[in-house]
């Protein structure tokens, strides 16, 4: 089996595969496909001020991500205290298992960029809802749909 971070700190050293795909939008995260076969899907992503995933999981599927520009910071939720967060910039990777549940954004400053590497391939994910009293709700997502945050809606009044 693939070692997502091994590969993404490869793909991450070797810019002639990646940079013609870099874009950024400020209204959006941009995401390429990089590489999807029987083993392994890669994306490069590119992030902007307030762009951010919410707390995902990655299904059955291992990753890691490492950061080629700018800087993104993770935080991997956690019951009984606030989320444990950690900033990437250059040359800094990370990597999470299946059962993580975490979300990454733009740390500020200029965009960055990422590639990101799930093994075996991504296909499903889970995005997550933290309601207001604290109730944590999973909602199932293709790998295609676009990871952002969740908003609890407030209740209409009956009638």
């Amino acid at each position: 089996m693939t070692d997502p971070i091994e590969l993404a700190r490869e793909y991450a050293s070797r810019p002639e595969l990646w940079e013609h795909l870099v874009h950024h939008d400020p209204g959006r995260r941009t995401f390429e496909l990089l590489r999807d076969d029987d083993e392994v899907t890669a994306w490069v992503i590119c992030w902007m001020e307030d762009h951010d995933t919410g707390f995902h999981d990655h299904d059955v599927s291992r990753g890691a991500v490492a950061v080629v520009q700018g800087q993104v910071v993770e935080e991997r939720l956690r019951l009984n205290g606030p989320p444990v967060e950690r900033a990437a910039g250059p040359g800094d990777a990370f990597d999470f298992s299946p059962d993580d549940i975490h979300r990454v954004r733009h740390a500020g400053g200029p965009p960055a960029v990422t590639i990101h590497v799930y093994s075996p391939p991504l296909r499903r994910q889970g995005a997550y809802l933290v309601e207001p009293d604290g109730t944590l709700r999973r909602q199932a997502l293709s790998y295609i749909e676009e990871l952002r945050p969740l908003r609890s809606e407030a209740p209409t009044p009956a009638g």
